[in-house]
């Protein structure tokens, strides 16, 4: 499982393994791209990274953040780029592609839609048990993109099931 908190200066991972009740975090870091090189550049560069994850550690599944709300138009350019890079990559591969808000995450992991980031690195740290909470927040964010997919994963293998027959 592959989770991807989406962003171009930062892009959060997080590669877990899960048989049964039992998730063990595989790699957990974030994907950094230079503000100062030029975005086609960042882009390339964010996608052989992507890539090369996918092909590393060949997930089943990839959940990557849906851009819900954002202030700053650029950010949510930028944040929709690295998006739309990592889905691509993901359906290429031949995963299975969700995304979540960011409130469906916090609720699924934290128990709360509204809980703070600290809660939800702190959440993350007790159910992969992690010695300290995962830092940076970007990686932290992408684990728990990956417990909110594993999660729900029963539930929607049922569905499927249903929805096929």
């Amino acid at each position: 499982m592959l989770g991807i908190d989406p962003g171009l200066t930062r892009c959060g991972y997080a590669v877990l393994h899960a048989i049964g009740a039992s998730t063990k975090p595989l790699a957990l870091g974030v994907i950094r791209t230079a503000p100062s090189t030029p975005l086609p550049f960042r882009l390339a560069e964010l996608q052989e990274e992507l890539k090369s994850l996918i092909a590393e550690f060949r997930p089943d599944a990839v959940a990557v953040e849906q851009v819900f709300f954002q202030n700053n138009v650029r950010t949510a350019m930028s944040v929709g780029q690295a998006s739309g890079l990592a889905l691509a990559e993901a359906a290429a591969a031949g995963c299975d592609v969700v995304q979540f808000t960011p409130s469906q995450v916090k609720d699924s992991v934290a128990g709360w839609g509204g809980a703070e980031k600290e809660q939800v690195q702190r959440m993350v740290q007790a159910r992969l048990g992690l010695s300290a909470p995962p830092k940076p927040a970007d990686a932290a964010d992408a684990a728990a993109l990956a417990l909110c997919y594993l999660a729900g994963a029963s539930m929607r293998r049922r569905v499927q099931a249903a929805v096929a027959r």
